[in-house]
């Protein structure tokens, strides 16, 4: 369950009023709006006189505090990628990898040349389907490992099933294979669903966009191919699980054998589709969604093959386009402008090294923590973390309304939590992943196999729970529920999130409340389902569940009436588990921010008190701006609420109303017993 983030211009770094000044030891005061009032708009006034002077760049969706972190780390990576002395690593050698995959995207001579031609070879077979049997074997070929639901809330997938190989929701101790619904080109089935103008603007997009494939690839009729597999698309839409029902644990875990595919969604033919997917001696899979699995093989029957074919050719053209000539990277680019609005590409330096980093993430993961990340860095974050923990511990033992029984248990589960901080302990290998210097497609096309492969390698094994699911580069932080650890890269772990020139109570408000997010995620709507060994368990008593679920359900409902758009509201159960953590985690960092001061006051800076600070701090987290697409497409389809509702989660805390006088009439305002209090 990660924090979230998206991208934004480096050159922010330098230009944005936002970053913090050397000299400056608390929060970023020239963000504050003091015209706005904090009972009324909290967000506004933390971050209202930044946000008026910052603008979006053209080859950007969003900019925000994540991804300006997030541009910073991307200059360190790109310092590693494109060293001269990787060109000169041995071949075969993680570091020459690293070189060629760069050098193939910058190519562009061996692109014209080569990515075409690449391309038809994969489409070959899926032009010679001519029958069920056939189209079963090029979906099973299709299958990835391209979802992942509770480490980076991950629902989405084009293919149509997307496979997540994770700890057993019924054996945490090895390795089993999930299956999750799939099968839409957009990132919401609400696209396809919804009458509204702005959706039927992204669907004319995308059918405009389907269209264009068709005609680059030469083939006859391409509209009305569009039309068909935007209809099929559709269909697959009417039959999908909401993501708000999907996030539902007590629905996800359905162990399913291969008879049990053929009884309960007979229509594809499950053998040899498990078969073509490397998986035909796999016995039992966790299916996610059940229902959509019974449609969406009904509809593999019902719909013509040939609308299925092309199906399978859109979506891989979609995927790979970009690495097959300028003329099919154009294309794929339209499309992203038609649904994001982003109006420009990025340089393709930069588009190069994100490939690399996507693809070779932890060959270059390695390098980045033994240059970026000092053994004093650590040891920093290791004390906020104990410090967090501590809080947490104390407000488990000091609730009220928990039952011992229920109480024990919630400690056992904080007490096993593992922490990671930085890097992972081990690497992956890349030895069986071959990279060539002038092969773009084929690379990534390779990359991707590597990928499923070794997910399917972990099957049944033992579950390595010092595994990391990021990189050491990126700008997030992660709960493992299966796994119940949490990792913190060492990229977040910078400032302003944190730095040790700032106040505590500045810190504790910025990444502090990143750490308690995290940790407060092991209780969550979801968390809250596994014990302290990853297990789906029950481990409530009943009236100590119905009390959490009903502060839960308050919450819901507090975050359903905020309206971005006139036409769209957060989904308050879609978001329930991101927004329990933000709000217990920030009542844990308050707590640890307070323990640390150890009974003497906090040093007033620029006129701010250390309480100030701390929720200024918070909300300075989640400033940012979206272009009006993107937003839609967040509220929609993503379990994180905008910035500016998550920062608004400051109005369930006491202590925020006595550092900024927040009174009744205030808009924020929220009387003493609607305050959400879960943990």
């Amino acid at each position: 369950m990660k924090v979230f983030l998206s991208a934004a211009l480096a050159a922010l770094l330098t230009t944005c009023p936002f970053v913090v000044p050397a000299q400056q030891r608390g929060v970023n005061t020239f963000a504050i709006d003091k015209a706005a009032k904090p009972g009324d708009d909290f967000f506004k006034y933390a971050n209202g006189t930044y946000l008026a002077k910052l603008t979006i760049p053209a080859d950007r969706s969003s900019v925000s505090t994540f991804s300006m972190l997030d541009d910073r780390a991307q200059k360190l990576v790109a310092a590693i990628v494109t060293d001269p002395e990787l060109q000169r690593a041995p071949a075969g050698s993680e570091g020459r990898k690293i070189a060629d995959l760069y050098r193939s995207y910058m190519d562009e001579a061996a692109i014209e040349a080569h990515g075409r031609a690449a391309l038809d070879a994969q489409l070959k077979p899926l032009l010679a389907i001519k029958d069920r049997h056939e189209l079963a074997v090029q979906l099973g070929r299709s299958l990835r490992n391209d979802v992942d639901a509770l480490n980076n809330t991950n629902y989405h997938t084009a293919n149509l099933f997307g496979l997540w190989v994770a700890p057993s929701f019924n054996d945490p101790d090895h390795y089993a294979p999930y299956l999750l619904q799939g099968g839409l080109g957009l990132s919401s089935r609400d696209y396809y669903l919804s009458d509204a103008p702005r959706m039927k603007q992204v669907c004319d997009a995308y059918s405009k966009h389907l269209t264009a494939v068709f005609r680059l690839l030469g083939y006859e009729n391409a509209a009305e191919r569009a039309t068909a597999v935007l209809a099929l698309e559709t269909a697959i839409a009417q039959k999908q699980v909401s993501l708000a029902d999907s996030e539902n644990i007590e629905h996800a875990n359905n162990p399913w054998t291969v008879e049990d595919f053929e009884k309960k969604a007979p229509g594809l033919d499950w053998k040899t589709y498990f078969a073509a997917a490397g998986l035909e001696h796999q016995k039992t899979f966790i299916v996610w969604q059940p229902a959509a699995f019974t449609a969406e093989s009904d509809l593999v029957t019902s719909q013509p093959i040939a609308v299925w074919k092309d199906f399978l050719i859109a979506h891989m053209v979609t995927a790979y386009g970009s690495y097959v000539s300028k003329a099919f990277a154009d294309e794929r680019f339209e499309f992203v402008k038609g649904v994001t609005g982003t109006q420009a590409q990025r340089p393709r330096q930069q588009r190069a090294v994100m490939l690399v980093d996507d693809r070779l993430g932890d060959a270059v993961g390695k390098l980045y923590a033994a240059k970026y990340f000092t053994p004093e860095e650590k040891a920093r974050v290791q004390v906020m973390v104990t410090n967090l923990m501590t809080a947490f511990r104390t407000r488990l033992e000091t609730l009220t309304w928990m039952a011992p029984a229920t109480r024990k248990e919630a400690i056992v589960k904080l007490d096993a939590l593992q922490v990671s901080i930085g890097y992972a302990e081990k690497w992956r290998s890349y030895e069986a992943l071959e990279i060539k210097p002038d092969d773009l497609f084929g690379n990534v096309w390779r990359a991707s196999r590597f990928e499923y492969e070794y997910a399917l390698s972990q099957i049944g094994k033992p579950t390595d729970r010092k595994e990391w699911t990021m990189t050491p580069q990126t700008v997030n932080a992660v709960n493992l529920p299966l796994d119940n650890a949490l990792n913190f890269p060492a990229a977040i772990l910078q400032p302003p999130f944190f730095d040790p020139a700032r106040t505590d109570a500045a810190n504790y408000g910025a990444i502090g409340a990143v750490i308690g997010h995290e940790i407060s995620h092991t209780f969550d709507s979801e968390g809250a389902a596994f014990d302290s060994k990853g297990r789906v368990r029950n481990w409530w008593t009943e009236e100590d569940l119905k009390h959490f679920n009903e502060s839960t359900a308050a919450l819901a409902k507090q975050y359903d009436a905020y309206t971005p758009f006139p036409d769209l509201h957060v989904n308050g159960k879609q978001t329930l588990g991101e927004n329990i953590a933000d709000v217990a985690g920030l009542q844990a960092a308050y707590d640890a921010y307070r323990a640390s001061l150890k009974g003497k006051s906090a040093p007033v800076v620029d006129g701010l008190t250390g309480d100030q600070q701390f929720f200024i701090a918070f909300a300075q987290n989640y400033a940012g701006l979206e272009r009006e697409n993107v937003l839609r497409a967040q509220v929609l389809g993503d379990p994180h609420s905008p910035g500016q509702y998550r920062a608004a989660t400051v109005r369930n805390l006491d202590a925020w109303y006595d550092a900024f006088g927040v009174k009744p009439g205030d808009a924020l305002y929220l009387k003493p017993e609607d305050r959400i209090r879960i943990w």
